[in-house]
């Protein structure tokens, strides 16, 4: 007779490692990264050292390096059935996550390693904090206080962006977003040139916009992605780095009179514990349960990354 935990395993569409099993799936990824390249790659108040690297990152990257060669294999194999010589065009992987649990250093770090596979593939990586609508439109649509939310998104500048990438266009240009300023620069864009890895990085990159009339194309951002991970933590401790984070910026990034947050530079320990905890429950909270959430299961990967930041255990999706 079978346990409970077997039988949810058998019943669950996800394969789950903990750390020590999916460490030892390795496999030939054996590079290795230097001390500044560390100091890149991780956030304010988010530690990363080299064991993560190697025992979460190097397995995935090699999980995701079959994925990339499948999906050559596939491309080759449709020329020859269709008698075209169709392009090769990047692979994308979309990365979501509630804000403050990492999802940004996963992104850079995966950047890194994966540029490191045998291939050597050139990998860019896209946030969707450009994609934001900018503040004066925000203010204008009255939702400035609901920046991150679906609506605050010009999705279908989006979606014309993914649209290109997976038609083969040359060369691309993104708009760039800046945290110091809390908004989206007019005058600034990154261009990107043939990549064969795209990293797409956001909060509302697995959402589905239902806001959208009933009429509209049902195409979603997700529906360009090759490949998709959800960054998972419990709630207190995201909570908990939200409120870490948010203290460290008062005292660094909101002292620049320049940034958009510098009203709260000379805010106290409490006072900025207290506004932290009230931003998240206006904002971030009823963002993570009604639209960041219920995406979860809709990753072929979700890392688990416990108190201390560090990831815990890996759900891959069965194939």
């Amino acid at each position: 007779m079978m346990s409970i935990l077997e039988e949810q395993a058998l019943s669950s569409p996800y394969q789950e490692f903990s750390r020590q099993e999916w460490k030892n799936l390795n496999g030939h990824f054996n590079h290795s990264l230097h001390t500044e390249d560390l100091e890149q790659l991780h956030a304010l108040n988010e530690p990363l050292n080299m064991q993560e690297i190697e025992d979460i990152y190097f397995p995935l990257a090699h999980l995701i390096e079959l994925h990339i060669k499948n999906y050559g294999t596939l491309r080759d194999d449709n020329n020859l059935f269709f008698r075209r010589n169709q392009q090769k065009l990047p692979f994308i992987i979309g990365i979501a996550g509630s804000v403050a649990v990492g999802k940004s250093t996963t992104a850079r770090v995966l950047k890194k390693v994966l540029s490191m596979l045998p291939d050597k593939p050139k990998v860019d990586l896209v946030t969707t904090d450009g994609f934001l609508y900018p503040n004066s439109v925000l203010v204008q649509k009255n939702i400035l206080n609901r920046k991150g939310f679906p609506e605050s998104y010009d999705t279908k500048l989006l979606l014309r962006f993914l649209s290109a990438v997976k038609s083969g266009a040359e060369s691309l240009t993104v708009p760039l977003y800046s945290h110091l300023e809390y908004d989206v620069l007019p005058h600034e864009r990154l261009t990107l040139y043939n990549p064969d890895v795209l990293i797409i990085e956001g909060i509302n990159v697995l959402q589905v916009n239902s806001q959208r009339s009933p009429n509209s194309n049902k195409v979603f951002v997700s529906d360009f992605f090759d490949f998709s991970i959800y960054v998972d933590a419990l709630e207190k401790d995201i909570l908990t780095w939200y409120i870490n984070r948010f203290e460290s910026l008062r005292v660094t990034a909101f002292q620049n009179p320049n940034s958009y947050f510098h009203k709260y530079a000379d805010l106290t320990l409490d006072q900025s514990r207290h506004k932290a905890h009230e931003i998240w429950n206006e904002i971030n909270k009823p963002n993570l349960h009604e639209n960041i959430l219920p995406t979860k299961y809709r990753a072929d990967l979700i890392l688990y990354k416990g108190s201390h930041h560090f990831v815990e255990n890996v759900k891959v999706r069965k194939i």
